[in-house]
């Protein structure tokens, strides 16, 4: 509104001034000093009291062109000035014609626009008057009544933004701001320029209201919001209209960022918008869904808008969910309402809509996760971590792992702490999420340290002992299955030097190609490395490439840098700087190969614990308190894996054992000791102090102490007398000595006979005639006071002192194996062992099958007999003499224990791994398949399929593909055999569980060739076991064809040749026999119908019949149960044939069992089968074997009592019995 003229009933006054200022001769000095004079005059003047006919000369001067175009800037400054006085003093009419009042208002905004230029520009206080002017009089809506208006307001809206810019004063922008408006609500239409003038100011993503352009804007929009509201949406609908012809989704997209900032600043100008973007939800076009769902979702988040969760595109309903993430800070009254909606999101079908939902939290601050996200949502998010897409997995470790990580400096009770043990515990479920966990855990979770100062130092160093304590901290809130999970990540078991030390040396050789020696050698060997670690990645193909690369860069300080980084001597400052150097050089070098080195530093390096950890561990166990278990488990790890993290703290190490009051100190630091001296026994202590120490504990009462003190003496300098000394007391002493110090003494003898064979042998005979008959032949009954009497099982601390006293005999029997294993007598030597050792598997962990013992004590007893076995068959020559009693050890994996179960399969595969087995030992971790338990076979079916990724062919064959048929023998023997069926049906479990892991189109033709091999030879025991052997043989060779079929795979004739072991089949005596066998079917006709039907395409088989009841006479079976397990005959086949009816004289030789003289496998396995020795067989021909998996421990007892099952044929059997 223009401005109203109050009027009084005072006389009016006339204009004083009276000079011309339009004459000839007129100089510049002269005009500005009249144009001063006359503007006081005019801004002294109330519009009340003016006469206005004594204006009329001077108005009409002042727009005399020769004033307005003056070259003087003083002069139209000051001019300028008088024509707004003159305009005040009018209004609200204006003494101008339309032209004039044009040229004026074009004067106006010209001045302005050149001359306000700040509070120091020349004339500043004239121009801030004339801007006052109009804004307080507000004259300025004289340009809406003007023929070109629109051209004027348009031209004021570009100046006073260009204007603003200039950050003036503040009365300035509130002046700009005034005049703006009143043209705006004095224009009947604002001009469609001026708008986008104005729109723009909040396109531009960089602006804030700290920009006084922006500010001017939304000032601007929100006092003329009624007003403006349809020019907005007038605006924005010519824009989705005009575009949505062209399929031009630009423009629509900036319109839309355009009404989010408008919404954020300015709400009230949408009211006629939002029912328009309601309206685009139901277009048909996705991409523009997707566009309205994102602005509808921000706008939501702002302050409260609608969104479409639910749409049909996965796309737009990924918008959704991101829009979502400000709205628990901006809507906390709708905390539950949200959480509903995003927890339907977690679960839906498409993996991009459950990624985004865990990626919105993972972008949450610390107080808004802690004090907005609930409980129940974590664990969701948690629970996409074994999702069965990558992506939603990496983003929903990645969020705990972030939020862990914002939650740690204030973490107070569980709210976040349980975060890392439920990532660990993901690695027992899913083995293909170790790559993320491993880096969640080591980003997030444990990170290296900053450098950061350390509050007690004024230079910027490492704060070792934080990052130390917030591993302890972590390792507080961690079950038992996860804190091993950990230290398997943080590389201590490792085994130096590892594959990562082997990748680095054969990069170094290979020299990026150029090899002066040895060039196919070195090439094989880096090809191997590279193979092994890139079947551990993700993309295994992709890090091969990315491996050879790196190779190919050959930078020596490269090689350097990732040498210091897995040298277990760098300390935490070392370690950090030398991955930050390797990482800047590297991504400088070939930052495409980055990602897949990151992933090799990680598992290389100590990032979880470094040598630089250990003065804080010590510390932790020296001042007792929470994390002190931790302590003693993270350093106990350290001694037995890396003992090298120690060299640097001999000294701390020395001095803690001489701490007699803390034992835990004690016992931790003897141990690490022991670990480092028997590393480099150049750094055994010295001093005779520490030296007498160590050689007082050695006979004293404790037994973890005396054994590792044991282990320091047997590494020391003097190591000969020192344990002379020692082995000479105890075996004075021994029989004389308490339980408790007879421990002691018998848990050093195992240290000496395994690390100071002589010493301990200079009173062998003595030792072992007590060990032997006062230890580990003292039977220990049943006690009937035991409230878990049936209990097979007792934990380390329940242990009594005599079974641990007999383990540890057995051990001491173990070791004296191991170190005679070089020996000529080595054999004869450890022959009573072995036999010991199989009497104690034979008798289910007893000697006398008529006098059984606690259950607890023989499932111990069985476990160390099973774990020395393993052991010894490391040994070659230990190895063929056990042959013949594989089978026995292998039914230890269905042990009716649990306990008895993991504790085997846990050393079997720590030796498999390295290949310290020969390669029949890889057929017991298929017997897990009838577990109860799903970890150990997960554990199992783990090493398989790791082991298949990184072997190389000729050892992935001869390791898991040949011995597929000694599983079919193994079967055959197996006491759960039986023709019937239903039997069959859980044998067949056997094999399809080896299949499922093993056979691959690669693979499929060696297997139905080793299965069609094993009905020409038969079995060396005897003619049962061979019908068995035949029928097992049919029936692998039928499911292998019916996955072939399933899978479309096709079964060619196998072009290799193939040696079948001796050890366990001989070859047949005739051709008319070997006629006979291939024509003869082996597998019941009930079981021929079954795998008929199996090889139907799923949609044609006949739903099976329900299945009969068993026998009661095979009730039994060795399934490993977790309880109980009844006993059981074994039904066998009729006599069919008798092999030896028609067998000559000369029977053929072992080499007749090959298809040619060239076998598969290795020179070295084809040694091992050649020289394998004759089965031995028993010495009353009576069955061993023949009764089904144990029973509790309660009615064990008696059934062994019994006489063993006999079988239903009179041939002597095999000593596998």
């Amino acid at each position: 509104m223009v401005a109203q003229t109050r009027h009084g009933g005072s006389p009016k006054k006339k204009l004083a001034f009276n000079e011309k200022l339009v004459t000839k001769g007129l100089s510049t000095d002269a005009l500005l000093k009249k144009l001063k004079a006359l503007h006081t005059q005019l801004a002294g003047i109330d519009q009340e009291h003016i006469d206005l006919g004594s204006l009329g000369s001077i108005r009409k001067e002042l727009v005399n062109t020769s004033i307005l175009l003056h070259k003087d800037r003083g002069v139209k400054a000051y001019t300028a000035c008088c024509l707004a006085d003159i305009l005040r003093l009018y209004a609200p009419d204006a003494p101008y014609t339309q032209a004039e009042l044009r040229d004026i208002f074009q004067f106006f905004f010209r001045q302005l626009t050149k001359g306000l230029q700040g509070s120091d520009a020349s004339y500043y206080d004239q121009y801030f008057h004339l801007l006052e002017s109009l804004s307080t009089v507000k004259s300025v809506v004289l340009v809406c009544d003007l023929p070109n208006a629109e051209d004027l307001i348009v031209e004021v809206f570009r100046d006073f933004f260009n204007l603003v810019k200039r950050d003036l004063a503040k009365k300035i922008e509130i002046f700009m701001t005034d005049i703006l408006v009143a043209l705006i609500d004095e224009c009947q239409s604002l001009p469609t320029e001026a708008l986008e003038t104005l729109m723009s100011q909040f396109i531009d993503k960089n602006a804030r209201i700290e920009h006084p352009a922006y500010r001017l804007a939304v000032d601007v929009c929100n006092a003329t919001a009624d007003k403006l509201q349809r020019h907005v949406c007038q605006y924005f609908s010519d824009i989705i209209v005009s575009n949505a012809r062209e399929e031009e989704l630009e423009e629509i997209r900036t319109s839309h960022e355009l009404v989010k900032r408008l919404h954020h600043s300015c709400p009230a100008l949408l009211h006629s918008v939002i029912p328009q973007l309601e309206e685009e939800l139901r277009a048909e076009e996705t991409e523009l869904r997707l566009i309205v769902t994102q602005t509808l979702g921000d706008m939501f988040a702002d302050k409260g808008g609608q969104t479409s969760k639910n749409d049909r595109s996965s796309g737009i309903r990924v918008k959704f969910v991101e829009a979502t993430r400000g709205l628990l800070t901006a809507l906390p009254e709708l905390k539950k309402e949200i959480e509903v909606s995003l927890d339907a999101k977690l679960m839906d079908p498409d993996e991009k809509v459950r990624a985004a939902v865990c990626k919105v939290y993972a972008q949450l601050d610390y107080e808004t996760a802690l004090h907005y996200v609930s409980d129940d949502v974590l664990r969701a998010i948690a629970g996409r971590g074994l999702d069965k897409k990558q992506i939603v997995r990496v983003e929903a470790l990645n969020c705990l792992g972030k939020l862990y990580s914002l939650a740690y400096p204030e973490m107070q009770g569980p709210t976040f702490s349980w975060i890392p043990n439920e990532i660990l515990q993901m690695l027992t479920v899913r083995t293909e999420v170790r790559n993320i966990i491993e880096q969640v855990i080591m980003d997030h979770i444990l990170p290296l340290p900053s450098s950061t100062p350390v509050p007690s130092s004024k230079s910027n160093e490492i704060d070792e002992v934080a990052w130390t304590d917030r591993l302890l901290y972590t390792l507080q809130y961690l079950d038992e299955k996860s804190v091993k999970a950990l230290l398997n990540l943080s590389g201590l078991k490792t085994l130096r030097p590892n594959i990562f030390d082997h990748f680095v040396e054969a990069c170094i050789k290979n020299n990026g190609g150029i090899i002066d020696e040895n060039e196919e050698l070195v090439v094989r060997k880096l090809n191997a490395v590279v193979q092994h670690i890139a079947a551990t990645y993700q993309d295994p193909h992709k890090a091969a490439e990315d491996l050879n690369s790196f190779a190919k860069l050959n930078e020596g300080r490269l090689y350097k840098l990732l040498k210091t980084c897995m040298d277990p001597q760098t300390d935490l400052k070392g370690l950090i700087k030398a991955t930050a150097e390797f990482c800047r050089r590297l991504e400088q070098s070939s930052a495409s190969i980055l990602p897949t080195l990151l992933v090799l530093l990680r598992r290389s390096s100590f990032r979880i614990i470094n040598q630089s950890s250990i003065p804080t561990l010590i510390k932790r166990i020296q001042k007792t308190c929470s994390t002190t278990p931790h302590a003693q488990t993270l350093l106990t790890c350290a001694s037995k894996h890396v003992p090298a993290l120690f060299k640097a703290h001999i000294g701390e190490l020395a001095k803690a054992i001489a701490d007699e009051k803390n034992a835990l100190l004690v016992e931790v630091c003897l141990q690490a000791l022991a670990g480092v001296v028997k590393w480099d026994g150049a750094l055994a202590p010295t001093d005779k102090r520490t030296n007498e120490r160590v050689a007082r504990i050695v006979l004293q009462s404790n037994h973890r102490h005396a054994k590792f003190a044991a282990r320091i003496l047997a590494f020391s300098k003097h190591r000969q007398e020192a344990c002379g000394k020692a082995v000479e007391s105890i075996a004075e002493n021994i029989a004389s000595s308490d339980p408790e110090t007879s421990l002691a003494h018998i848990s050093v003898l195992t240290q000496f006979s395994r690390f100071a064979p002589e010493s301990f042998e200079d009173k062998s005979d003595v030792l072992m005639s007590y060990l032997l008959k006062s230890v580990l032949m003292v039977p220990t009954p049943p006690n009937s006071d035991d409230m878990d009497l049936g209990e097979e099982w007792a934990e380390e601390h329940e242990l009594s002192l005599e079974l641990q006293a007999r383990i540890l005999v057995l051990k001491v029997c173990r070791y004296r194996g191991l170190a005679h294993a070089t020996s000529e007598k080595a054999l004869e030597t450890s022959a009573p062992t072995l036999k010991m050792l199989a009497t104690l598997l034979e008798y289910g962990g007893c000697f006398n099958i008529e006098s059984p013992e606690d259950p607890k004590v023989m499932s111990r007893m069985r476990l160390q007999a099973a774990i020395s076995l393993l052991h010894l068959s490391t040994v070659d020559t230990y190895a063929d003499a056990i042959a013949p009693k594989f089978l026995r050890l292998a039914l230890v994996m269905q042990d009716s224990c649990y306990n008895v179960r993991i504790g085997f399969l846990t050393k079997l595969l720590a030796l498999l791994q390295p290949r310290k087995l020969p390669p029949r030992y890889n057929v017991i971790p298929f017997l897990t398949v009838h577990d109860p338990e799903q970890d150990v076979k997960m554990m199992a079916s783990t090493y398989v399929t790791t082991a298949l990724r990184k072997l190389n062919t000729q050892i992935r064959v001869e390791s898991l593909e040949i011995i597929f048929i000694r599983l079919i023998h193994l079967l055959a023997h197996h006491p759960d055999f039986s023709t019937a069926h239903d039997d069959l049906l859980d044998i067949v479990k056997y094999m399809q569980f080896y299949l499922d892991l093993v056979c691959t189109p690669e693979s499929v033709s060696l297997l139905y060739h080793l299965a069609m091999k094993g009905k020409t030879v038969r079995d060396s025991g005897s003619d049962e076991y061979s019908e068995n052997f035949y029928l097992l043989c049919e029936l692998a060779q039928e499911l292998i064809k019916t996955r072939a079929k399933a899978h479309a795979w096709t079964i060619q004739s196998y072009p290799g040749k193939v040696r079948l072991p001796s050890d366990i089949l001989r070859p047949l005596p005739n051709a008319d026999v070997a006629n006979k066998i291939l024509k003869t079917t082996f597998l019941p006709e009930e079981t021929v119908a079954w795998l008929a039907e199996l090889a139907k395409p799923s949609h044609a088989r006949v739903a099976p019949k329900e299945r009969k009841e068993r026998r009661t006479s095979t009730t039994g079976k060795r399934k490993a149960p977790s309880k109980t397990n009844g006993s059981a005959k074994r039904a066998r086949a009729s006599k069919k044939w008798n092999s030896d009816q028609s067998e000559s004289e000369d029977e053929p030789s072992d080499s007749e069992l090959s298809d040619a003289d060239v076998p598969v496998s290795s020179d070295k396995l084809a040694s091992k089968v050649t020289s394998e020795p004759e089965p031995e067989e028993s010495e009353d021909g009576s069955e061993k074997l023949g009764r089904g998996a144990r029973t509790r421990a309660k009615t064990r007892s008696k059934r062994l009592a019994k006489p063993p099952a006999k079988r239903s044929r009179t041939e002597t059997p095999t000593s596998d019995d």
